[in-house]
C-alpha cells in the first residue's frame, strides 16, 4: 500500500521536518529570558524530550488584568518503563520535586513520575537530576512509544519478572536514536561526548503520526487496561513457563466533543508471538504505523483510526508480511479484574513482602495529618527493595525485607498515610482522577481536585447501601482525550464545562468493555440524582458476583457497546 495517505499535512508534521530529528531552536527558546515561555514550534518539539509546556490557569485572568504574561511553567514526564524504580531514583524524583517543582510528585496512569511547576530556567537541572540516576525523559510525550507499562506485582507470578524486562525491552528499542536530548539537556556532562545522531531507523524523520502507547499484563490481572494500548500483550504462560504473548492492536480512548468520527476504541487481538519475538513485532506494527498513519487531521490519526480505514485483515496481511511469518493463533486467557490489591502480601519462597498504597489522584504529597511524601523519603533510605508505580496512580514497595516490614508499617501509620483498607470504600481505592485545572490547557473542568470532594459525597450513598466493598470503578477526566481512562470506567465522567460532566455507564470490571454515554452536562446534584437510584437498584438487584457495568447493561439502562465505532450510538 502508498505510505503516503496525503500529501497535506498538519501544522506539527511541518514543525518535525524542520526540527533537524527534534532539535528545533529549543537552545535559544532555554536562553530567552524575556520570557517564560518557548516559541511556539519549540512548543511541539519539547514534548518529545518529556515536557509539556502549561499555564497556571487559575491566574491567568489576574495576570492579564496586570498586564502580565501568563504564568508559563512546565510538566515533566519521566520513562519509567514497567513502572519499576529504584529508592535512589524515588529519592531524587523527591528531591526534584521540591527544588524546582512544586513541592509534590504526581503518579499517572501510565506508571510514570510526572513534576509540575517547574519553571523554563529550572529545566536543564531538572532533567539533569533524574538523568544522574539512570532516568530519563525523552520519549516521555510526543509522536513516539511512550512510557511501555507491565502488570507491577512481583508476587504475582513466577514469570513476572520476564514480562516486566520484556517491557523494558521493548521502551529501550523504540527509543528514539536521535542525540538531541543528550545535546540540549545534559550538555556533555553526564554523558561521554558523541557525534550527534541523525538517523531515526523505526521512525523516520517525521517520527509517528501521533503518541503510541503499548502495555503488557499477565491474567488474571488488567491492572495495566491493554485493550486502551495502541498494542496490547497479554503474557501467556505454562507450567511456570513464559510461552509468548496474545497480541492484540489498535486500542486508544480519546475522542473530542461533536465530531462523533472520533471515538475510544479497544484493541483486537490478532494472534500470538513467541517471548522472544515480542519486540520484532512491536517494531514492525509501529512502522506501519508510521507508513500508513493519517498526517493530515490529528484527531484522526492514532493506530485505532488506521486500522479501521484500512480493516483489521489488511492491517494484519502487512503485520505478517513484513514479519516474514504469520502469528500463530491466539492462547486461551482470562482477565477478572484492573484493580490493585491493597495491603500487605508476603511471598512464601523468597519470605520478602509488598505493600500496596493507596494515593488519591497519584498526588504524592504532604499535607496536615497526611505526610505521605515524608514517610516515603524517610522509608526510601533503607529500603532494599523497589518503589513500583501502578497503572492506578498507586504505589507498591516491593521486595521488602523481613527486618523492614515492621519499621515501614509504623513509619506510614505515625505519618497518618497508612490507612486501613476498611476505611475506604472500594469505590474511592479505585479510582482515577486526570490533573486538569488548574494547569492543563485541554480541561474543561476539574478532575484531581474535585473528584476526592464528589466521592466524599457518593461514599454515602455506597455506604448506605452496603455497597463499600463492592468494586466499582471510578474514573474522571478534565475533558475527553481520556487520559484517566475514563471510558473503561464502570463509572465515566468526562468534563464538559466548568462543574459540568457527561456521564458514562456499562464498562466491565476486567477493562474489556467501553462504557456508554448515559447523561449529558451534569452538575454535582445531577450526577448523585442520577447515580443514587441506580447504585440503590444494583444493591438490591445484582446477581451474585455481578459487577455494577455488567449490572447496567443486564438490566437496560445502557446498551453495551461493542466496538469503539459503536460508541456514539
Amino acid at each position: 500500500m502508498s505510505t503516503v495517505v496525503n500529501p497535506k499535512l498538519s501544522e506539527v508534521e511541518h514543525v518535525k521536518i524542520a526540527s533537524r530529528y527534534l532539535r528545533g531552536t529549543l537552545v535559544d527558546s532555554l536562553a530567552n529570558r524575556l520570557t517564560g515561555a518557548l516559541n511556539p514550534d519549540d512548543t511541539h518539539l519539547i514534548k518529545f524530550h518529556g515536557s509539556y509546556q502549561q499555564t497556571d490557569r487559575d491566574l491567568d485572568s489576574e495576570r492579564k488584568r496586570q498586564k502580565l504574561e501568563p504564568l508559563f511553567s512546565f510538566m515533566i514526564r519521566v520513562r519509567v518503563p514497567g513502572g519499576v524504580a529504584s529508592s535512589a531514583q524515588w529519592q531524587r524524583m523527591d528531591a526534584l520535586a521540591d527544588a524546582y517543582g512544586n513541592g509534590t510528585l504526581k503518579l499517572t496512569t501510565r506508571q510514570t513520575f510526572q513534576l509540575h511547576g517547574v519553571l523554563k530556567r529550572n529545566l536543564p537541572a531538572a532533567i539533569q537530576g533524574f538523568n544522574e540516576v539512570q532516568m530519563d525523559s525523552i520519549a516521555g510525550c510526543g509522536d513516539v512509544n511512550r512510557n511501555v507499562m507491565c502488570n507491577t506485582n512481583p508476587h504475582e507470578s513466577a514469570v513476572h519478572g520476564e514480562v516486566v524486562k520484556i517491557a523494558q525491552e521493548i521502551s529501550a528499542h523504540l527509543t528514539p536514536r536521535t542525540t538531541a536530548y543528550r545535546e540540549i539537556w545534559l550538555d556533555g556532562d553526564l554523558v561521554e561526548t558523541t557525534e550527534a545522531v541523525d538517523d531515526e531507523p523505526i521512525y523516520g524523520h517525521t517520527y509517528l503520526p501521533r503518541k503510541f502507547k503499548i502495555a503488557l499484563a499477565l491474567p488474571p490481572y488488567n491492572d495495566s487496561d491493554i485493550f486502551s494500548n495502541d498494542i496490547g500483550l497479554i503474557a501467556i504462560e505454562e507450567n511456570g513457563q513464559l510461552l509468548g504473548f496474545n497480541v492484540a492492536v489498535g486500542g486508544g480512548l480519546g475522542m473530542t466533543f461533536g465530531l462523533p468520527e472520533t471515538y475510544p476504541r479497544l484493541a483486537d487481538l490478532i494472534g500470538f508471538v513467541p517471548a522472544d519475538k515480542a519486540v520484532e513485532a512491536c517494531e514492525k506494527i509501529v512502522t506501519i504505523q508510521r507508513d500508513w498513519g493519517n498526517r493530515e487531521n490529528r484527531k484522526l490519526s492514532r493506530l485505532k483510526y488506521t486500522i479501521d480505514r484500512v480493516g483489521l485483515p489488511a492491517f494484519v496481511a502487512e503485520l505478517h508480511q513484513r514479519l516474514g511469518y504469520e502469528l500463530a493463533p491466539t492462547r486461551p486467557y482470562q482477565f477478572h479484574s484492573s484493580s490493585d490489591a491493597f495491603g500487605w502480601t508476603t511471598n512464601a519462597a523468597t519470605g520478602q513482602s509488598q505493600l500496596v498504597l493507596f494515593v488519591e489522584g497519584g498526588r504524592v504529597l504532604d499535607r496536615p495529618g497526611y505526610r505521605l511524601k515524608s514517610a516515603l523519603r524517610e522509608i526510601s533510605a533503607f529500603h532494599t527493595g523497589e518503589f513500583r508505580l501502578t497503572g492506578n496512580q498507586n504505589l507498591i514497595l516491593a521486595n521488602i525485607g523481613p527486618q523492614h516490614v515492621a519499621r515501614i508499617q509504623t513509619i506510614l501509620e505515625e505519618a497518618g498515610a497508612a490507612p486501613q483498607a476498611e476505611q475506604l470504600t472500594a469505590l474511592r481505592r479505585g479510582a482515577l482522577a486526570c490533573v486538569a485545572l488548574n494547569t492543563c490547557s485541554q480541561a474543561f473542568a476539574e478532575a484531581e481536585r474535585y473528584l476526592p470532594h464528589l466521592l466524599d459525597k457518593l461514599d454515602a450513598v455506597i455506604r448506605a447501601h452496603g455497597l463499600a466493598d463492592a468494586g466499582i470503578l471510578i474514573r474522571m477526566t478534565g475533558c475527553p482525550n481520556g487520559c484517566a481512562r475514563p471510558y473503561l470506567g464502570e463509572i465515566g465522567l468526562v468534563g464538559r464545562a466548568p462543574g459540568r460532566y457527561n456521564l458514562y455507564l456499562g464498562a466491565d470490571h476486567a477493562g474489556e468493555r467501553l462504557n456508554k454515554l448515559y447523561r449529558e452536562m451534569l452538575d454535582e446534584d445531577g450526577i448523585l440524582r442520577e447515580l443514587s437510584p441506580i447504585l440503590a437498584a444494583y444493591a438490591a438487584g445484582r446477581q451474585p458476583g455481578e459487577g455494577f457495568g455488567d449490572f447496567t447493561i443486564r438490566t437496560g439502562i445502557v446498551k453495551a457497546t461493542v466496538r469503539g465505532l459503536d460508541f456514539h450510538d
